[in-house]
């Protein structure tokens, strides 16, 4: 009795990435055989009951849709939220702007970082040395703290300095109580903004009760800006 073979098919048959392989590069040959279209039967994504290959043809263009509607509405999600957050950085821009001293100057920050972006704390640290009004406006508020340049606390923010950019996450405990406070410890996490001019000016200090607000995967585009807008107005006040 001899064997007979399928007509193309050699003796040891084709392999799946063969037969996947032929179809991918010829996509006209359902074309040329239309009638597999209804005689092949794939289980259905849901239900598990056979449907022909159009139906489930049908079924994951359906799928691949919902995933690219999902997709499209979250970057609509992601500008229109980063046209809210252009809109308050520019206003805080031409609140600084209008700042006449040092003092409206970090009146605005604060203002702004608590009714626009809903801080629960922030801090401004300033870095210089021997500047005794300084020591007085910080000590009349919360939201500015003066440190030397040798103070030893600035050593936590070696690495922001070095990288120059704006740094998200949680912050040990040492760090955080230097700048919120030791009885703040409901601070959970925190953006560290580098403050440039030529030399570190300081930190600006964004704490969130929320452990997952500020995280490391998260974009510092604006906050780079912020960081940007506020060294140029407090140089300008410092000079």
């Amino acid at each position: 009795m001899t064997t007979q073979h399928k007509p193309g098919i050699a003796s040891g048959g084709l392999s799946e990435e063969a037969v996947a392989y032929y179809l991918e590069t010829h996509p006209e040959f359902f074309e040329r055989h239309s009638s597999l279209l209804t005689s092949m039967s794939l289980s259905h994504l849901n239900s598990g009951s056979a449907v022909s290959l159009i139906e489930r043809q049908v079924d994951l263009l359906r799928e691949r849709n919902h995933k690219i509607e999902r997709k499209l509405a979250d970057y609509v999600e992601t500008a229109r939220g980063n046209d809210v957050l252009a809109e308050k950085i520019h206003r805080m821009g031409l609140g600084l702007l209008r700042a006449d001293s040092l003092e409206s100057c970090l009146k605005e920050v604060e203002t702004s970082l608590r009714e626009d972006f809903a801080s629960d704390q922030s801090l401004l640290i300033l870095i210089q040395d021997d500047k005794p009004e300084l020591e007085a406006l910080a000590s009349a508020g919360r939201f500015m703290k003066v440190a030397s340049s040798e103070s030893p606390e600035l050593k936590g923010f070696d690495s922001l300095f070095d990288n120059g950019r704006p740094r998200c996450g949680q912050v040990r405990d040492s760090l955080r109580d230097f700048m919120f406070g030791d009885d703040t410890v409901e601070i959970g996490s925190a953006a560290l903004i580098p403050l440039f001019h030529e030399h570190p000016l300081g930190v600006l200090a964004v704490g969130s009760n929320d452990a997952r607000h500020f995280h490391p995967g998260m974009s510092t585009e604006f906050l780079t800006r912020l960081g940007a807008l506020l060294s140029m107005a407090l140089q300008r006040h410092l000079d």
